[in-house]
């Protein structure tokens, strides 16, 4: 990403990245790995992992992921992520939830494009990546709107088949490829 390129993103970001009722972004912590599986859990809608992996998660991953605090310092939202190593400019954006309390005001979006103009400065991207069962609708709106805003196309395919699943019934998982991201 050229140094133009980064600053139309940051400035395009700039909106999103103002948040409301004092919320801050903030890279999650070790500490905070409870907080995001309990707001995972809560939200009924992603793929619960386990507790553990939470955890792992905010050790191994803070860099690539994101969490919005209260005045109090409390996670109230998060996305995790990874750089994928075979395209290390395409961060895997893996999960995003919001605490019931803050939903509806567009704090999902305001996390997304906060890590994404973090990770673009100190990596560079090209795109995004993410996977959306079929019928979540609110991912769906999430990632289409990400990509408007960023002047970026979206690619879809089905990335895992329901058969692929081991652990038994389980939609599809389709592939949502973001990008590349206009200058």
């Amino acid at each position: 990403m050229t140094v133009a390129q980064a600053d139309a993103q940051a400035d395009l970001s700039a909106e999103f990245l103002e948040m409301p009722d004092g919320l801050r972004i903030d890279r999650p912590e070790v500490a905070d790995g409870a907080a995001l599986w309990r707001i995972a859990k809560d939200s009924r809608t992603l793929d619960l992992n386990s507790s553990y992996s939470y955890l792992l998660w905010c050790r191994d991953f803070a860099g690539t992921s994101a969490v919005a605090r209260d005045t109090e310092g409390r996670p109230v939202g998060f996305v995790t992520a990874y750089v994928r190593p075979e395209r290390p400019r395409t961060l895997l954006v893996w999960q995003v939830a919001v605490d019931a309390s803050h939903r509806g005001r567009g704090l999902a979006a305001r996390l997304l494009d906060g890590l994404t103009a973090r990770v673009a400065s100190e990596r560079g991207l090209t795109s995004v990546e993410t996977t959306i069962t079929p019928g979540n609708t609110a991912s769906e709106r999430l990632f289409t709107s990400y990509a408007r805003r960023h002047g970026a196309a979206v690619e879809r395919e089905v990335l895992f088949e329901t058969g692929q699943f081991p652990d038994g019934p389980h939609d599809p998982e389709v592939l949502y490829r973001i990008g590349p991201f206009a200058a």
